[in-house]
């Protein structure tokens, strides 16, 4: 091609950089305009007098005009500042590096352990997995938690939810099952809870053991962009080990501060509050995120418990009330327990794994179908017992509930380091229930 001729085909041609202008900034929202984006789309901001770069993502787009919800603070930024599109999107580097390490949402370390390098990248955001191309659950997930393993067994695949109120004791739970577990892979979220916490977390409940374990942190002081997106780039990192046909176990601390994460968005955005000031988009997120784990026909599985802080200890809170709805079985921490005695404080009556009965033997369906019926009887009559009301004989059923009782609660009860094997848990249960043992 002659020189003439290309250096004219160039002039037509716009091969500097595009950006935009911030036009407006409130605490949660930056208004710009001047650059053609889509919804989800990333950017980046920079500031003209000191050079202070943020990103964000553009959630709104009005006309020629985009707002931008920051994943860091607006302090710094001002009118004017420049705008440009970010190609690379919101993908993540994972690997194996990753292993044994504590880390921001953008996978960037904050252990202070050196750099992490990874050069694979994935999305933060993906689809489920196809309804038709989940597996069976046919497996048990062994945990060590007696009361799970013998009571509410899981299996490989499964979602559970760990519904608690405030200072019930769902950190000691998380570190039990993290420990107990025998998956190859752990990783762990703690999403929009406190900065105490998370050192608390790994040196108390974990031991200072992060073998085969990823940490994700998203503190209650970052944005809401951050707590928000924290959790799908720690399911991102599940999933890249699920898909190297690995067995993950996932645990997420909590599902209620993601929500309410999303709380803040939606209504800095003008959506309408609903039930308790949730938008709608706050309830259709939970499935996006939830469905991810599961089991793939030709990959690994991904094992995910859920905490979620029931406010009040109101079961009937929306996000305990939606989660409940999606999740494969809950478990139920009592206060009434704690104060009790009983660790840790799971109220088995109240709470259901929905594929034990798929994965266990019937011998220990029946013993478990038995525990429940005894314990129910020792709740229902518990005050004319504890008043001297009942006349032993009068219900031979209840008077071996009574005879079983101190042992049903030694086998609720388990000490925080403690961790049970499953056979051993199984066989327990099983003798515990045995007619043997029954003085009639």
């Amino acid at each position: 091609m002659p020189f003439k001729s290309l250096k004219e085909k160039l002039a037509t041609k716009n091969y500097s950089v595009a950006f935009g202008q911030v036009v407006k900034i409130n605490a949660t929202v930056i208004t710009a305009k001047g650059l053609k984006v889509s919804i989800s789309d990333i950017v980046k901001i920079i500031s003209n007098d000191t050079g202070q770069e943020t990103i964000g993502m553009v959630t709104e787009i009005d006309g020629s005009t985009f707002f931008i919800t920051p994943f860091s603070f607006v302090e710094g930024f001002c009118s004017g500042d420049k705008v440009f599109l970010d190609s690379t999107g919101l993908n993540i580097p994972v690997g194996d590096s990753l292993l044994g390490r504590v880390v921001d949402p953008f996978m960037r370390p904050i252990d202070s352990k050196g750099n992490i390098n990874n050069s694979k990248l994935t999305p933060i955001i993906k689809a489920p997995i196809a309804a038709m191309k989940r597996g069976m659950i046919d497996e048990v997930f062994s945990v060590g938690v007696k009361s799970i393993d013998g009571l509410l067994t899981c299996g490989k695949g499964q979602k559970l939810g760990i519904f608690a109120g405030s200072g019930v004791g769902k950190s000691t739970l998380m570190g039990m099952i993290v420990r107990g577990s025998q998956a190859p892979i752990k990783v762990v979220a703690l999403i929009g809870e406190r900065g105490r916490e998370v050192p608390e977390f790994i040196e108390k409940n974990l031991g200072g053991n992060l073998e085969n374990t990823v940490i994700i942190v998203a503190t209650s002081d970052d944005s809401p962009l951050m707590r928000k997106y924290g959790a799908f780039a720690a399911m991102s990192v599940a999933e890249h080990f699920k898909d190297k046909g690995l067995d993950v176990l996932f645990i997420m601390d909590s599902i209620t501060r993601f929500a309410m994460a999303q709380r803040e968005i939606g209504l800095a955005l003008g959506e309408p509050p609903t039930s308790k000031g949730y938008p709608p988009s706050s309830l259709t997120l939970l499935p996006q995120l939830m469905e991810r784990a599961g089991k793939e026909e030709g990959k690994g599985s991904i094992t995910a418990f859920f905490t979620v802080l029931i406010e009040g200890d109101d079961m009937s809170d929306p996000i305990a009330d939606q989660s409940r709805s999606i999740l494969d079985g809950h478990i139920v921490l009592s206060r009434e327990l704690t104060d009790f005695g009983i660790y840790p404080p799971i109220h088995v009556l109240n709470s259901a794994s929905r594929v034990m009965n798929d994965i266990i033997s019937t011998e220990h369906f029946q013993a478990v179908m038995k525990f429940r019926r005894l314990y129910t009887l020792l709740k229902e009559n518990e005050v004319l017992i504890r008043i001297g009301a009942y006349t032993k004989g009068t219900d031979p059923e209840l008077d071996e509930a009574i005879n079983k009782k101190n042992d049903m609660q030694k086998f609720l009860s388990q000490g925080a380091t403690y961790q049970s094997p499953f056979d051993e848990t199984i066989s327990i249960v099983t003798n515990l229930m045995s007619d043997i043992n029954s003085p009639l």
